[in-house]
């Protein structure tokens, strides 16, 4: 199925092609995703809409996240993604358990390696948990809270020792799942997701070292 305009921009904003602050030109988007000026005007205006992009002038650039957004995301992230834990324990099939457990073992190779890598290992594993989750309403919010995570400028998994640290606290949600506690699905995922905002917040202050 080929992708429309909106998806492929999101898709750009999302693998870090367009950061936030850069500016989006419309004939430029046009000719490089081999589309007309139209779809990318309407793309745009939906994305703005849904302050994926913000006005500076008379140009659109990706919007970017303050403080006080950056801990409204996260609080809202933490809670949304401890209930899809705590339902995946009681929902997830016994093959959506396997992949988990195959997402875990198979990203230990990916230690010490490319942060961006990293990243998206850890968007597949915790969309994952979401479906796993088997609550449709669920999904399409986490989806919106994850969509706005990508208008951060960097991954938390870029932080030195972020990667194993962050693969250990997977390791511990995939085992609450499979032991069907939910609670410790809940609060795993929840110390996994403050953390990364702790990580995060610590690279924002120059504390930490990227990679």
């Amino acid at each position: 199925m080929q992708k429309d305009a909106y998806s492929l921009i999101l898709e750009a904003i999302d693998a870090g092609t367009y950061k936030p602050g850069d500016r989006l030109v419309e004939s430029e988007l046009a000719e490089r995703l081999g589309v007309s000026r139209t779809p990318v005007r309407e793309a745009l205006q939906r994305l703005e809409t849904q302050s994926m992009l913000t006005r500076d002038g008379r140009s659109l650039i990706v919007a970017s996240l303050d403080h006080n957004q950056l801990a409204e995301l996260y609080a809202v992230r933490t809670e949304l993604e401890g209930l899809a834990a705590r339902l995946a324990a009681r929902h997830a099939s016994d093959e959506e358990q396997r992949v988990l457990r195959a997402m875990v073992n198979e990203d230990k190779a990916l230690l010490g390696g490319d942060p961006r890598a990293l990243s998206r290992a850890n968007k597949r594993f915790h969309k994952q948990i979401h479906l796993a989750s088997h609550n449709r309403f669920l999904v399409q919010q986490l989806d919106l809270v994850h969509r706005s995570m990508a208008l951060m400028a960097n991954t938390s998994f870029a932080a030195e020792g972020r990667d194993m640290a962050g693969l250990a606290e997977h390791e511990a949600i995939v085992d609450a799942i499979e032991a069907r506690d939910g609670e410790a699905a809940y609060q795993a995922l929840r110390t996994h997701i403050s953390r990364a905002f702790e990580t995060r917040l610590r690279i924002d202050a120059g504390e930490l070292r990227t990679r």
